[in-house]
C-alpha cells in the first residue's frame, strides 16, 4: 500500500496526495471527495479501500487519519450534480478538495507535491499527478481518502434521514437498494434526490 509513496519520496516529492471520493452511483444526495497528505504512514486501525472496511473500522480510522494528515474534503449538490453529470461533479469536488488542502501549504511546498487519484480521471490541476484504477486499494494514502470521504458522505445522508425519515437514508445512504426504490415509487422523490438518476424508477 506504500509502492507509489516509497517512489514518490525517492523522486523528491515529499508532500503526496491522495484523492479519492464516495457517492457517485446514489440516487440522493451529494458526492463528497477528500484529500489527504498523510504525515504518518503508521496506523493502529486498518487503513484500505473504504468498501472493505465496516462503519465502525471506518469510524476508527476516520478520527485517525484526521490527526495524522492535512486534508480537506469538498462536497458537490445534487442540484450541480444534475446540472453538469456525476463524472463532472465527482472531478469538481475533487479539485475542490485539492485546492483547500493545497492552500494550507507553502508555496515552496507546492513544488514537492504530487496528487494520487483513484480511478482514471483526468483532472484540470496545476500539480503533477496520477490516476491509479482501485487506487483504493494500492495506495495507502487513496484509501485514507476513501475512508474520510465516505464516513463525511455518511454523516451527511444520516442528517438528511432526521429532515426526511420516511426515506430511510440512515440504512441506504442513498443508493438505489431495493427498499429505497420502492419508497420512491410509493411517494416520490425527496428535494435532495437526483432527477437524472431515477430514470431507474422505470425499470422492474
Amino acid at each position: 500500500m506504500l509502492c507509489y509513496e516509497r517512489k514518490l519520496k525517492l523522486k523528491g516529492f515529499d508532500y503526496i496526495i491522495g484523492v479519492d471520493e464516495a457517492g457517485r452511483g446514489p440516487l440522493a444526495g451529494p458526492v463528497v471527495a477528500a484529500a489527504v497528505w498523510l504525515k504518518d504512514f503508521r496506523f493502529i486501525h486498518r487503513i484500505d479501500d473504504s468498501k472493505k472496511l465496516t462503519p465502525a473500522q471506518r469510524k476508527d480510522a476516520f478520527f485517525e487519519i484526521k490527526s495524522k494528515s492535512l486534508y480537506a474534503i469538498a462536497a458537490v449538490n445534487h442540484i450541480k450534480i444534475d446540472q453538469i453529470n456525476i463524472l463532472q461533479a465527482t472531478i469538481l469536488a475533487m479539485q475542490k478538495a485539492i485546492s483547500k488542502l493545497t492552500k494550507q501549504l507553502k508555496p515552496q511546498e507546492l513544488e514537492r507535491v504530487f496528487v494520487l487519484i483513484d480511478g482514471n480521471m483526468r483532472l484540470k490541476l496545476d500539480l503533477p499527478y496520477q490516476s491509479i484504477v482501485q487506487g483504493d486499494g494500492k495506495s495507502l494514502s487513496i484509501a485514507a481518502a476513501s475512508i474520510l470521504a465516505k464516513v463525511r458522505r455518511d454523516q451527511i445522508m444520516d442528517a438528511y434521514h432526521k429532515i426526511y425519515p420516511q426515506y430511510g437514508f440512515i440504512q441506504h445512504k442513498g443508493y438505489p437498494t431495493q427498499r429505497h426504490r420502492e419508497i420512491l415509487r410509493q411517494i416520490g422523490p425527496a428535494a435532495i434526490h437526483r432527477k437524472s438518476f431515477l430514470k431507474c424508477l422505470k425499470q422492474g
